[in-house]
């Protein structure tokens, strides 16, 4: 076996120039690390030597000869002290945490043999390109790569399931029916299933426990792919990305760099643990045998270190100028800006994507919460970053569902959360209006139950939130009363069209728009099963027909600006946004608290693409309410009451059915023009 000769400390990993490989590895406080080569299979180990170089903590090697297809792992030298944060332990075989392709099984029943492969790859892009979809322009759907198809009759039985079946002609005209202009994918990081997990006979089926932060999920590959090895896997979700760009459709990535698989101090050594336990994880003060846990998942990833933020942001490079993707979504983001336990905003990780010729450019979502110390950060992040908005997703929930959210807190969310964001220096389409995410109740699940019914997960029920501000509609579970399914299915059009109408950025969750159930289960992280897989047989091809319709409106005529509104007058006296009670006189102040109070009208004098004045009408009442219109003639849009087209022709006055909303376009009004 050639020796090791010393190489260079960049970049980090395993890099193939030609004529052999150069080794690179991160590890402060190790005193040696060794280079274990390993056969083509990636199971027996052939030869073991340590890297040479050694340069401001990086330990470095290049082996003269070696080409990609080479197995290796690493093993790091050093002291066992937990009690310092010490774990080195050269027994145990470590993954490099910048490899390509991983080779193996995860096995809780035998000692990790996880290894990595040196790769270099070749792939016809075709000309492919980002597309760099406006944000205001940006609708959001939010989708699991097997979940999505898995059941779809329309995709080939040997796609279903997998990236090649996301990217098939069935998948993507339903996405293109509905309008949707980008897909955020639950993770597709290598991962791997919790302990407990497997013992009870079920996996991680969202993937929120990542050991590949360079590898695409195996699993999620078709068959054929995987048989093929790590290239074929890495080409089918290349080939996904190219074919939903040409369809015009951007890649968000769902990314979790604020844990890793490796857990508590009882769970496995996989990479970061044995290569850098100190550096790569917060370890808690009053005890470094133990990690903060600011995540729920046993540790938190330490991005105040510079070597971790590296890590993380050569790993997004890496997705976005080799894999193609658009943007990201970031777990538990405030975990990205925490120094000393506390976040901060411009924390080091974030003003490195700022000034990054890449990462600035590519869209940036954060999920603003964790449960550390003062978790709760939304409408904090730096500006440019859009935010998943939980007060929209409650507030809309509450006035259509539970009636005990007063006018005011309905006017700021159907506005963009202009208290959370204007005041920063923020724009509208930075929230991310959501009324259902993977985690929680489907729509159709919010007006089936007001209970959780999560015994399959194996945890007593206890998992998931409780505080879900649901409404069964008077029965529990399924009914088969036409009056209660009737309803249900009225509540539903009223919220898919609220948040489809808003200002800000919409989010539906795949299936929402065809009445997809999870019986109840409100956390169904681990059921890779028909609970969480998209019953395409059983879709409510009505609610798929208005969802079009409602997001077709949102298009081209944009009621609600991409700007903020003042509300102030223009010099002849119209306000660009004004709020009416039923009566059509404008609300007062004790009007806004009022939650009693289930009828709001919007006024909008200014919208964003029609070119005369709309009106947006929302009655959250039990009862039909005769609603004064402003003056004029008045054409009717959109009436979710019904879900169909409403007839043509002008009016003067509307009857706003009971849990229903209604977009009316002023037909000739003095500002000239007519509506599209």
């Amino acid at each position: 076996m050639t020796a090791l000769q010393p190489g260079r400390p960049w970049p980090l990993g395993a890099h193939w120039d030609g004529h052999g490989v150069n080794f690179a590895v991160f590890s402060e406080h190790a005193q040696a690390l060794e280079l274990c080569l390993f056969d083509e299979a990636g199971t027996q180990e052939v030869s073991r030597m340590p890297l040479p170089g050694h340069t401001r903590h990086v330990r470095h090697g290049y082996l003269p000869g070696a080409a990609p297809g080479l197995a290796y792992g690493l093993r790091a030298q050093g002291l066992w002290r937990p009690s310092c944060g010490y774990r080195f332990d050269a027994r145990k075989l470590l993954v490099d945490p910048y490899a390509r392709e991983i080779v193996g099984r995860f096995d809780w029943d035998a000692p990790p043999a996880l290894t990595a492969r040196v790769v270099h790859d070749r792939f016809d892009w075709g000309g492919d390109a980002r597309l760099q979809t406006p944000w205001d322009d940006t609708v959001l759907y939010e989708l699991h790569v097997k979940g999505f198809t898995r059941l779809h009759p329309g995709v080939p039985q040997a796609l279903r399931g997998s990236y090649a079946g996301l990217a098939s002609d069935a998948a993507i005209e339903h996405l293109r029916r509905l309008g949707i202009t980008a897909v955020s994918l639950l993770p597709v990081h290598q991962a791997i299933d919790e302990e407990r997990l497997v013992r009870l006979g079920l996996r991680n089926y969202w993937g929120y426990n990542s050991i590949g932060f360079f590898c695409p999920e195996p699993s999620l590959a078709s068959a054929a792919a995987r048989a093929a090895g790590g290239a074929a896997v890495r080409d089918e979700f290349r080939g996904m990305v190219r074919r939903l760009h040409a369809a015009g459709i951007e890649v968000i990535l769902d990314v979790v760099y604020n844990h890793s698989a490796e857990t508590d101090e009882h769970g496995p050594t996989i990479h970061l643990r044995g290569l850098d336990n100190l550096a790569y994880y917060w370890l808690r003060p009053d005890d470094r045998a133990r990690y903060v846990n600011d995540t729920g998942t046993g540790n938190t990833l330490n991005l105040g270190h510079p070597q971790v933020l590296q890590l993380v942001t050569d790993s997004l490079r890496y997705w976005v100028e080799e894999m193609h993707v658009d943007g990201f979504r970031f777990d538990l983001a405030p975990v990205l800006g925490r120094a000393a336990g506390s976040f901060d905003r411009n924390a080091p990780f974030f003003h490195a994507v700022a000034q990054d010729p890449v990462l600035s450019t590519v869209k940036l979502i954060a999920e603003p919460w964790d449960i550390g110390p003062g978790g709760y950060q939304l409408g904090q992040f730096p500006t440019g970053w859009g935010e998943w908005n939980d007060r929209c997703r409650d507030t809309l929930r509450r006035f259509w569902l539970r009636g005990d959210t007063p006018r005011g807190e309905l006017a700021q969310r159907l506005c963009a959360s202009s208290d959370l964001f204007h005041a920063r220096g923020r724009v509208p389409a930075e929230s991310v209006n959501f009324i259902v995410a993977h985690d929680g109740f489907t729509l159709a699940d919010l007006v089936r139950y007001e209970r959780k019914h999560n015994e399959a997960n194996g945890e007593g029920n206890r998992d998931g939130h409780d505080h879900n501000h649901s409404w069964n509609a008077g029965v529990e579970g399924p009914s088969d009363d036409p009056a209660v399914q009737a309803l249900r299915a009225r509540l539903q059009r009223a919220l898919l069209a609220t948040l489809l109408l808003s200002q800000g950025t919409p989010m539906l969750a795949a299936g929402d728009e065809l009445g997809h159930t999870q019986g109840g289960n409100n956390n169904a992280y681990c059921q890779d099963n028909a609970t969480s897989w998209i019953a395409w047989p059983e879709a409510d091809e009505a609610l798929v027909a208005f969802t079009a319709r409602v997001l077709a409106l949102r298009r081209e005529l944009r009621p609600l600006a991409a700007h903020w509104y003042t509300g102030q007058p223009d010099a002849q006296g119209r306000p660009d946004l004004a709020w009416l009670r039923a009566d059509g006189t404008p609300m007062t102040e004790a009007d806004w608290g009022d939650p009693a109070q289930r009828v709001l009208g919007a006024h909008i004098g200014v919208p964003g693409r029609a070119a005369e004045p709309m009106l947006l009408l929302l009655n959250g009442e039990g009862t039909d309410v005769a609603f004064a219109l402003p003056p004029g003639r008045w054409r009717l849009l959109l009436d979710s009451a019904s879900g169909s087209d409403p007839a043509p022709g002008g009016r003067t006055a509307l009857t706003l059915a009971a849990h229903s909303l209604a977009l009316l376009v002023q037909e000739n009004s003095s500002r000239g023009g007519t509506a599209t």
